[in-house]
């Protein structure tokens, strides 16, 4: 690992008696400090545990003999949420009505003063449902082009604040865009 070098000192002495002193030079050999390194290197590399990636968990509908039965939700349970352009919030509850009468607004959080909030919405709803809240109540999420990914985010964790269990992001239908623009066009 470590040589100590000795030269030779050549003879020449400085009177009777006295000899010149030797001069030692030392030399570190580092090839096994390098060695070491690499050892610990691919010892950590070994032993450290990758960050798993982290998924959500998704539950599939049970298969049913017909078609028409597999995305079949009980009027009874369903809310059906809009999104639209400037943070506006829109929702109706079971089927969308002919004249739209069963359409309305809201706003993100709880209800301030006039405003209905959409978290109130939901709890009112889990409410009527009662008991059966966990097993008939499903929430249909539907951004239209002009709503913002903020929006959607804020939607999906208003349904983790208030505990729904079944929930869906599915494309808005064109006759709910079209009544979700023309709400939009009466409120600035």
């Amino acid at each position: 690992m470590a040589d100590i070098e000795s030269g030779g000192g050549g003879g020449h002495k400085k009177g009777p008696g006295v000899k010149k002193s030797k001069k030692l030079s030392t030399r570190v050999d580092l090839t096994p400090m390098v060695d070491l390194g690499f050892l610990l290197i691919t010892f950590f590399i070994f032993t450290t545990t990758m960050s798993s990636p982290t998924a959500m968990k998704l539950n599939m509908p049970d298969d049913t003999a017909k078609d028409d039965e597999k995305n079949k939700a009980k009027e009874s349970g369903a809310l059906t949420i809009l999104l639209g352009k400037n943070d506006q919030v829109f929702y109706y509850e079971g089927k969308l009505a002919e004249d739209g009468s069963n359409f309305k607004r809201a706003i993100f959080g709880r209800t301030q003063g006039e405003k209905t909030g959409i978290r109130d919405v939901i709890i009112d709803k889990k409410k009527k449902l009662g008991e059966n809240a966990d097993k008939d109540m499903v929430v249909v999420i539907k951004p239209n082009d002009e709503s913002t990914f903020k929006n959607t985010v804020d939607i999906l964790d208003e349904m983790t604040i208030n505990g729904v269990k079944k929930y869906a992001l599915v494309k808005i239908s064109d006759p709910e865009n079209q009544v979700v623009k023309i709400s939009e066009q009466g409120v600035k």
